[in-house]
């Protein structure tokens, strides 16, 4: 980071505060666990504070460091500012991480950076659009101990097959009216809430954008739906599987590649050639990339022990986990692991809430890049259902951390295409001591 670009930062964030009535910045980060951390910088601060940036302890995150080594700064980024509908004197705006100067390689935002430079560099760009479940629970109650118990299910919301039901969705009508109000305030064009196929779950759509653009949002969203929910007496859970017996929070991505522009689409031809959905050669290579690097990403798609009790769940109370169980895809059939929609993009289902938005972008572009550049193939698009796919065909999902962790650690490509650096320290940090041989 230069001082120039400092400088630059900081006018550019004064400028916004002045025009927009700004008092507090939240230079905020994700670190490699997706925990959200920030500092709040007053706007009378911003431009010395971006010229530096924002010094952190990156030991006292889940940043692969040691106490000794220097802080870690966050530089913000401009083009990510989001003043908060319901503070508006803040403003929340991510971060570039830098460390001694130099970009801090194992810092999420800056993994899916390099990803969205190489696909420039072939003249692309990625454009996504992710599904973000959530739960509305009521808080614990304090036991004989005096300490809060878990969240759980509103007595209101028990019936078997909720999907849907209009009362259901009613019944927390306050709560999606002020999420959808300021959605529309932010300007990312909500166009729908559902009741999911889970008691007390939900799930709001907003537009398709850039991939970086959908990143930032989406680490954003995830904390104003928590505020929101507890303006309202309510925990809004985004855990993977938080109830046995429910359908699981999956962060399912919609995506296809552009031009740099972003006006042309290019997982589908111009003269409207290619396969039976209209997707073209490009477009299957991507999706071959994936499947041959599938059981690695899985440690980042799906990055905790709990991730795995919604992968290898059986049976839930309304007949159906919405899980995949492997690596197929098919056409508009969600038993499978990819789809494709109603339009020549795919949907990638693997993914749970517990994913850090930078790291599943990231790792997704890596592998599909990869496979454009190898030609992969995908195999064949399945036209039954998942259940009834032979059990030779397809690659097994891991079926818990360990597996994936050991996967990750024997996919020497996608390490090194998410680069070394990241992805040591993301084995330093795999669950259950001794996994990787690469510790340190």
């Amino acid at each position: 980071m230069t001082s120039h670009d400092g400088v630059a930062v900081g006018e550019a964030l004064a400028a916004y505060a002045e025009k927009e009535g700004i008092k507090f910045f939240q230079v905020s980060f994700l670190d490699i666990k997706g925990v959200q951390r920030a500092k709040l910088v007053p706007a009378s601060a911003i431009k010395t504070v971006a010229a530096s940036g924002a010094g952190f302890a990156g030991y006292a995150t889940w940043f692969d460091l040691l106490p000794a080594h220097p802080d870690v700064v966050a530089v913000p980024d401009p083009k990510s500012v989001i003043k908060l509908p319901w503070r508006p004197e803040v403003a929340w705006v991510a971060s570039d991480m830098y460390m001694g100067g130099k970009p801090l390689e194992q810092a999420p935002r800056r993994v899916l950076k390099k990803q969205i430079e190489r696909a420039a560099a072939s003249g692309y760009t990625l454009k996504t659009g992710v599904e973000v479940e959530f739960m509305l629970l009521e808080p614990g109650k304090p036991g004989p101990d005096g300490k809060l118990g878990c969240p759980r299910i509103p007595g209101d919301d028990v019936n078997p097959k909720p999907c849907y039901e209009i009362n259901l969705l009613m019944n927390r009508y306050e709560v999606l009216k002020q999420i959808i109000d300021y959605l529309e305030i932010l300007g990312w064009g909500c166009y729908q809430a559902d009741h999911e196929d889970a008691n007390a779950q939900f799930e709001l759509n907003f537009l398709y954008d850039d991939v970086l653009v959908t990143a930032d949002r989406i680490a954003f969203y995830r904390y104003m739906v928590c505020e929101v929910a507890r303006q309202h007496g309510l925990v809004a859970t985004f855990m993977p599987k938080p109830f046995a017996d429910k359908t699981g929070n999956g962060q399912h991505m919609h995506f296809s590649l552009w031009n740099l522009t972003g006006t042309q689409p290019l997982f589908e031809n111009e003269d409207g050639s290619g396969d039976e959905y209209g997707l073209n050669e490009l477009a299957i290579n991507f999706l071959g990339g994936v499947v041959e690097h599938v059981q690695a990403m899985a440690a980042i798609t799906n990055p905790n022990v709990n991730s795995y009790k919604r992968l290898g769940a059986g049976s839930t109370d309304s007949g159906a986990t919405w899980a995949p169980t492997k690596c197929t895809h098919g056409g508009n059939d969600r038993t499978h692991m990819v789809r494709v929609p109603d339009h020549p993009h795919y949907e990638f289902r693997l993914a749970d809430m517990a994913a850090n938005s930078y790291l599943l972008a990231a790792v997704l572009l890596g592998a599909g890049l990869n496979g454009i550049e190898a030609k992969a193939d995908p195999g064949p698009r399945m036209k039954i259902p998942c259940s009834e796919v032979p059990a030779d065909v397809g690659k097994p999902i891991p079926s818990n951390m360990l597996d994936a962790l050991r996967a990750f650690e024997a996919d020497q490509k996608l390490m090194e295409t998410l680069g070394m650096d990241f992805s040591k320290a993301y084995l330093n940090f795999g669950i259950g001591s001794g996994v990787s041989t690469l510790r340190t």
